[in-house]
């Protein structure tokens, strides 16, 4: 048994992303196979210390529960669904107390918004996937990026996805040496490692299918101006072309208006926020650039065939 064995601690909670847990978890496996030692070894936790769920309906029995005094040089949270919901103090205690035991702690997919509810993110650069990025800046609005993964000293958050798999690379090249760690890229037939700051989600013309740089550039300003959408006439001028321009291109590559199309990006930016947060439906109306709760309720009912209470019940 290696001298430089690391434990690893996995806190799996309910509805838990099974692809980021899978891509986190095996390059621990193939780094001891590799080197033919054992590098690394790990255990499971749950809350309830029952058979946990991932999001797919595929179950995994934990070693322990988080009552647990289970030592761990490393522990990630495992989180997917809604985390903004998970709200049990037993294990935000046992984190904080890992937390002042020196243990490396680390979210994955949802798993960064359950250590940020724990106290465990403050004044820490941190990330987590896009979907739930828009819930987790309300309460958290600082140090909040949209990349990859983030390491910030004795904390490591994750976006999740294959992202995991990148992240468990530049940990592995951290503690043990770039040849294992591409020894283990390659073995996943991972031909590309990315670095953290890699931008999570497809580029724009990849994403909607546009190659107009002029659209391409609004597209992107519209989405980074919900809460204060702007006119018209200002996204033109940001293309550098003339409103009427503008309009034609919009209905030749993205099928409708400007109007209606960032009408659309606010109300799904609303839909995220009534499923992943608590806040109020007038906060929500206000956060998507709409004046009144009549106002947007009224759009989101139009849109999606139920008014917001409907959506925050089914969340």
């Amino acid at each position: 048994m290696s001298q430089n064995l690391r434990t690893v601690g996995f806190l799996l909670v309910p509805d838990f992303a099974l692809m980021s847990y899978t891509a986190a978890i095996e390059p621990l496996r193939a780094a001891n196979l590799l080197s033919g030692q054992t590098l690394y070894r790990w255990w499971h936790a749950a809350p309830s210390g029952e058979p946990v769920t991932a999001s797919n309906g595929v179950a995994i029995i934990p070693d322990c529960g988080t009552r647990s005094e289970r030592p761990a040089d490393m522990l990630f949270v495992c989180a997917g669904g809604n985390p903004a919901t998970f709200n049990d103090k037993t294990s935000f205690a046992w984190l904080r107390r890992l937390a002042r035991k020196g243990t490396i702690l680390g979210g994955i997919s949802g798993g960064p918004y359950i250590l940020a509810r724990a106290g465990l993110l403050d004044d820490r650069r941190a990330t987590l996937h896009w979907e739930h990025m828009p819930a987790f800046r309300e309460p958290f609005p600082t140090n909040r990026g949209a990349s990859l993964f983030e390491i910030d000293g004795n904390r490591i958050t994750c976006s999740g996805g294959i992202s995991a798999l990148d992240m468990m690379v530049a940990l592995i090249e951290r503690d043990h040496g770039r040849q294992l760690a591409a020894a283990v890229g390659d073995w996943f037939l991972h031909t590309h490692i990315r670095e953290g700051y890699g931008p999570q989600r497809l580029d724009l013309r990849y994403r909607l299918g546009v190659a107009d740089e002029k659209l391409l550039r609004v597209l992107g300003v519209m989405e980074m101006n919900l809460e204060q959408p702007l006119p018209r006439t200002e996204l033109a001028k940001q293309a550098g072309i003339s409103l009427r321009q503008l309009e034609r291109l919009f209905h030749a590559h993205v099928g409708h208006g400007i109007h209606q199309h960032y009408r659309w990006l606010r109300l799904e930016r609303a839909r995220q926020l009534l499923r992943e947060t608590s806040l109020p439906v007038l906060d929500v109306a206000l956060a998507t650039g709409f004046s009144s709760a009549s106002q947007f309720s009224r759009a989101y009912g139009q849109t999606f065939g139920e008014p917001p209470s409907r959506t925050r019940a089914n969340a």
